[in-house]
Parts: structure tokens; C-alpha cells; sequence
């Protein structure tokens, strides 16, 4: 069994990181943070005379520059004036020019919200009444293409380095003090806080593209970084970047003097080591902390210290479970099994659990706001997956408690067979060394006899040794065959030292795998590890998704539209028989309007007769009408493409609502009829 320890171990992390990039590629841009919540004039209005400005109002206070705001005539021609002016950080609004025109207008945001995420979208409204327009209300994007994954991914490896390296020195300090002489866990530690810093130079670098243009080709730009260090975020950045070089010198010293102390030195300096490293932990994390959710929001002043608590808590259960990982599949075999490590690991998990459920519970009611939130939200179904994984975590927990509990037991037990057998092997060491005394006994009076016979050979031999030298020196000439048989030897002994390494490597790893005890502990927290990896994407996802109660507050802003940011999908389809009154005048027509939302749309109609044949007509136009708001017929005349085909694209629908689609269909000069069908648009 232990032979196929490897194959599996590398399956299932194989599969695990496959769950966690779906996760982090399934994530798509990063959701608004702050939500567009009003407008004037707000968004699908129709409006008798050009108003003087647009005014935005967000959730939470955002950050604009000059050309955040933008107004979009229905050719395509901007027509705001200005820079976008606010006083409250919440409501922007630019000015428009004078005497504009009757249609339909595009109003184009791209901002950075509080927590640092950038937010965008798009709406429309009409003077007088609606046009068609040029203008897609999705044509504005931000957190997408290459930058944005990029910038997701890099939150994920911060997210991970930080756990890492905060949970794999706690578990040293706080659980397993020999365990800073292991070079596996060295190597741990050391690689958590190289993906940390790797991560955080990323993050610094994409933020400005991020948030501006989304090119990776501004990433370098040192006029866009100069920008981004004036922010919040890259305040946040910098900061960490600091606080990592604190703890390298942290790391230098647990991995240098700590583990070169004997026992008793090292309780003295555990504590030093572990306030250090608890300040140091705790200052990493605010970072998090003081630019993200937790800074904005209701009770930002006791939400941050609460994400601290959080995220230390994450970090020391993650963090601490990849250590024991680790130590259990590469410590090495003459290593004894950290019974006593297991079991305070045990504690320190218990107590990070406690702690998770509590500052998750009140982060969770400060995010959503509501029950309903739990289902109606994207962020509320991403916790839901959170709390389930984390229900799973606690199970196998539990599984591995009771593996801790048989190896205290199981440990014991095994260490007096051990002194046993080296008991026994040291009654058999003298039993041969009485035997070969009496050996020795007899053996001295042959060497006598031997040594008055090589008297006698003594002058012989002397004679001998000219020849011998000369013999010798003929063997080491470069070009003599026995030169050459010595280098192979050398080949041949490094050859047989890396098959005594390999020998020597699978022989510790069957020492390792012998144990069943051990074996059923690795087998539980390699599973609570790869579980935790998921959990550790999910929580990524979290912090780049609109939180729930604002996703709410948006709604309720607008009741007749969906999220600006979150366009609907699916293709509309109407099948609408017409009969003109002629001798040919009867067939169906199909109306398919994709993605039949708030928007551009492409339009396809299909004209056939009764029995399924396409079949040319001399016209085909279709209006929109929504009766509700009073908006309509909006005229569309689509283009020809082939018998029985017709397409518009860019079909504007300015508002969400039921439209009633009327299609006019003229089958010769005079005959002609026109169909309607209502459909829920948007």
C-alpha cells in the first residue's frame, strides 16, 4: 500500500488545484463593491427637455478621475462637459452641453470603490423619446482579460503565502519546537513568505491597469505607479512589503539561533519569538484589513480588528495543518512522530475554529443584511459553499482528533518494543564478543608461528620492491590501461552512492509508511488539507464579490432593471403564424432576439410558409413597444441575408420590462398584416 502513497497524493493535489483555479476562473471580473443606487436621470427615463447634468450616487464612497464620467449621444459622440465634481465621495455629476438633441443617451461609469475594487457600468436615458444608439450600455468593463486574472490569482497566492507562513512558524513556536531543525518545514515556512512577497510586488504592479485601462502593457508604467502609491491600496501594498522584511528576520532567527538553543534555552526564547511574530502576523493581516470590506461599511471601527482576528485565526488552522502535512510525509524516518505536536495542533485548531465561527458569523450579518441574502445574492451563495466546506473541515477534524488519540496510546507501547529489541541485540552483541575472545585465543598462536616463517621471507621481499615501484609507476601512466579502468571505477562508485541514496530514501519512506497509526493520520489530514485548499479559493472569490447587502440596496435603488454590472443571458424566442389574405399570403414568422436583455441585442428573423419552406417577402419590419412606461414603438428594419432570412444587430432595448414585439409583414404591394407577441425583455 505504501508504494501507491505518491501516485495518490499527487492526484488528489492535482485535483484540488484543478478546483481551485475553476473556482478563481469561474470568478470572472470582479464584481462592483459599491453599487450604483441612483441617478438622475435615472436609468430607462424618458425626459421632456435636456437636463443640465448626470448625477451618479454609489452605496459607498468611490474614487473618479477626469474622464470616470462620460455621456454618449446615440451616434456616439460624447457631449458631457468637464470633469466629474462631488463633495460627499458618494454622488458625482458632470455637465452636459447645451441644447441637445431628442434620443437615446449612454451614461458610461468606471470608478474605484473604498474597498479598492474597481467598479463600472451603464445606463441609458432618452430626451424626448428613444432612439436607436451606437452605444453598448456593456461596453465598459474593468478587472478583465489577462490583468485581471492575473490580479486574481495574485490575491490567491498572497492569500495562501500569508497562511503559510503565519501558520507553519506558529505551529514550530507554539506546537512542535524541534520542529525548527526539520528542513521540510524550513522549507515551508520559507517558501510561504517568498509567495507572499512575489504576490505582493504582483499586485502593486497590475493595480494600476487593473483599475484604469486593463492593458498589461501599462503595468510598467511608472507615472501609473506613482498613482497607485498615493491610494489606499497601494499605501496597503507598500506596508506589507515593509512589514515582510520584519518577518524574514523573524524567520532568520527561528530557523538560526532558536533551533541551534538546547530545550531549556529555547522556552526563553519562544516567548520573545512568539509577541514578535504575533505582531508581525496581526500587522500583515490589517493590510487586508484597512483597504478591503472591512474598512467601509457599518462599524468599519470594529470590522477591522474583527478581519484581523479572522484572518490570524485562518492562518493558524490552514497554516499549522500544511505544517503537520508536511512534517508527517517528509520529516525524516529517524524523526519520532510528534505525538505531543498532534495533540497541542489539536488545541490550537479547536481554538482558531471558535474563533473563525464567531467573527465569520458577524461578518456574515454585516455583509448580507438579511436571510434572504443567503440565496438572492452571489456573495450570499459563495458563503453558503464557505460554511458547508467548513462543516467538512470540522468532520475530518474530528476524524483526525481520534487518530491523535490512538497514537498517544499506540506510541508508548512501541517504544518499549523498541528498547526491547535494543535490550536483546545488546545480550547478542556479548554472546559474539565472548566467542570471538576465544577466537583470538588460538588465533595468536598461529600469527607466532606465522611471524618467524615471514622473518625468513623478509630479505625477499626487500629485493622485490624496485620492481614493485617501477611496476607502479608504469600503471599510473595516463595512457595505461589501468588508469583508465581507475576513472571508470569512480564513475562506477558515484553510480552505486546515488543507488544507495535512492535505496536509503525508500527505506525511510517505508519506515514512515509502517506505522498504520501514522499512516491513518497522514491519510486524514491530507484530506482536511485538500479541502482546505478549496476553501482557501472560495474565500478568494468572497473578497472580490459585491457583498449582499449591497447588492440588495442596489436593487431596491432600481426595481425595474437588473445590476447594471450583471447582464441577464438567454435567447428570446417568438413564433408569430400571419396571414395576409392573399393566395400566398400565409406562413409563421420567428423573431430570435439574443441575448434578449437591457442593451444591444442581435436581432434574427425567419420567415417560412405552413409547411416548414423558407420563402422571400418583399418587406419585414419589427417595433418594440413597452406599454408599461410608455416608451415605444421603438422601429427596427433588419437587412436580408438570405431566402427567408432577415437580421438586425444592435438592437437597442433601453429598459427591462414586458415589450410587445410587433412584426409587419407585406407579402405583395397591398397585402400586408402586422403580428404581436409579448415578451419579458431584460
Amino acid at each position: 500500500m505504501s508504494q501507491t502513497i505518491a501516485p495518490r497524493v499527487r492526484t488528489v493535489v492535482l485535483l484540488l488545484l484543478a478546483a481551485a483555479c475553476a473556482l478563481l476562473a469561474g470568478a470572472g471580473p470582479a464584481s462592483a463593491h459599491a453599487a450604483l443606487t441612483g441617478s438622475d436621470p435615472r436609468q430607462g427615463a424618458v425626459v421632456d427637455k435636456a437636463p443640465a447634468q448626470v448625477s451618479l450616487t454609489f452605496s459607498e464612497s468611490v474614487s473618479m478621475d477626469a474622464d470616470s464620467l462620460r455621456v454618449f449621444d446615440p451616434r456616439g459622440e460624447r457631449v458631457d462637459d468637464g470633469e466629474p465634481s462631488g463633495t460627499s465621495g458618494t454622488t458625482y455629476s458632470v455637465k452636459l452641453h447645451a441644447g441637445l438633441p431628442d434620443g437615446t443617451y449612454t451614461v458610461t461609469y468606471q470608478v474605484v470603490s473604498a474597498d479598492s475594487h474597481p467598479v463600472a457600468g451603464a445606463y441609458t436615458f432618452s430626451i424626448g423619446a428613444p432612439s436607436e444608439t451606437s452605444v453598448s450600455v456593456y461596453g465598459t468593463q474593468t478587472g478583465d482579460g489577462i490583468v485581471g486574472w492575473l490580479y486574481g490569482l495574485g490575491r490567491y497566492v498572497s492569500y495562501a503565502g500569508f497562511t503559510v507562513l503565519v501558520g507553519g512558524a506558529a505551529f514550530v513556536l507554539a506546537c512542535w519546537p524541534r520542529g525548527s531543525g526539520i528542513r521540510a518545514v524550513q522549507r515551508l515556512v520559507v517558501s510561504g513568505w517568498l509567495a507572499l512577497t512575489a504576490a505582493t510586488l504582483l499586485l502593486l504592479l497590475l493595480r494600476g491597469s487593473y483599475t484604469g485601462s486593463g492593458n498589461l502593457g501599462d503595468v510598467f508604467d511608472l507615472n501609473l505607479l506613482g498613482e497607485v502609491l498615493q491610494t489606499k491600496t497601494g499605501a496597503s501594498l507598500v506596508s506589507r512589503l515593509l512589514l515582510l522584511a520584519a518577518a524574514a528576520l523573524f524567520v532568520a532567527v527561528l530557523f538560526g539561533a532558536y533551533d541551534k538553543r538546547e530545550d531549556e534555552e529555547k522556552r526563553d526564547l519562544t516567548f520573545g519569538l512568539g509577541i514578535g511574530g504575533t505582531v508581525v502576523a496581526a500587522g500583515l493581516a490589517a493590510t487586508w484589513a484597512m483597504s478591503e470590506h472591512a474598512s467601509v461599511g457599518l462599524q468599519a471601527g470594529l470590522a477591522m480588528p474583527v478581519d484581523v482576528v479572522h484572518l490570524l485565526a485562518m492562518a493558524g488552522w490552514l497554516g499549522g495543518l500544511t505544517a503537520l502535512l508536511v512534517t508527517l510525509y517528509r520529516a525524516p524516518a529517524d524523526t519520532p512522530l510528534p505525538t505531543v505536536a498532534v495533540r497541542r495542533f489539536s488545541r490550537v485548531a479547536f481554538g482558531s475554529v471558535v474563533a473563525l465561527v464567531v467573527t465569520g458569523t458577524y461578518q456574515s450579518w454585516r455583509q448580507l443584511g438579511s436571510w434572504t441574502a443567503f440565496t438572492d445574492t452571489r456573495y450570499g451563495r459563495l458563503l453558503l459553499v464557505k460554511i458547508g466546506l467548513v462543516a467538512v473541515l470540522v468532520g475530518i477534524a474530528y476524524l483526525s482528533r481520534r487518530w491523535t488519540a490512538q497514537l498517544a496510546e499506540a506510541v508508548p507501547a512501541i517504544a518499549r518494543q523498541r528498547e526491547k529489541e535494543q535490550t536483546d541485540a545488546g545480550t547478542g552483541r556479548k554472546a559474539e564478543d565472548a566467542e570471538a575472545a576465544g577466537k583470538a585465543t588460538g588465533a595468536s598462536k598461529a600469527a607466532a608461528e606465522a611471524s618467524r616463517a615471514s622473518k625468513t621471507d623478509e630479505g625477499a621481499a626487500r629485493t622485490s620492491k624496485t620492481d614493485e615501484g617501477t611496476t607502479r609507476t608504469a600503471k599510473d601512466s595516463p595512457r595505461s590501461p589501468e588508469a583508465t579502468k581507475g576513472s571508470g571505477t569512480s564513475q562506477r562508485a558515484a553510480q552505486l552512492a546515488r543507488q544507495r541514496a535512492a535505496v536509503d530514501a525508500a527505506r525511510q519512506k517505508r519506515q514512515r509508511d509502517a506505522d498504520p497509526h501514522r499512516f491513518g493520520l497522514r491519510r486524514s489530514v491530507l484530506a482536511e488539507a485538500g479541502v482546505a485548499v478549496v476553501l482557501l479559493a472560495v474565500t478568494t472569490v468572497l473578497t472580490q464579490t459585491e457583498p449582499g447587502r449591497t447588492e440588495e440596496e442596489a436593487k431596491a435603488a432600481n426595481p425595474s432593471t437588473a445590476s447594471p454590472s450583471a447582464p441577464s443571458t438567454g435567447t428570446v424566442t417568438l413564433d408569430m403564424p400571419f396571414d395576409t389574405g392573399s393566395q400566398n399570403g400565409k406562413g409563421v414568422v420567428r423573431v430570435e432576439l439574443d441575448p434578449a436583455r437591457v442593451g444591444a441585442n442581435d436581432m434574427h428573423l425567419y420567415v417560412e410558409r405552413p409547411n416548414g419552406n423558407a420563402f422571400d417577402i418583399p418587406e419585414v419590419k419589427v417595433a418594440f413597444t413597452l406599454e408599461a412606461k410608455n416608451i415605444g414603438p421603438l422601429p427596427v428594419v433588419p437587412d436580408r441575408i438570405t431566402t427567408g432570412h432577415w437580421s438586425a444587430s444592435g438592437v437597442q432595448i433601453p429598459m427591462a420590462g414586458d415589450w410587445e414585439v410587433a412584426v409587419t409583414v407585406r407579402t405583395s404591394d397591398i397585402d400586408q398584416v402586422t403580428v404581436t407577441k409579448n415578451a419579458q425583455i431584460g
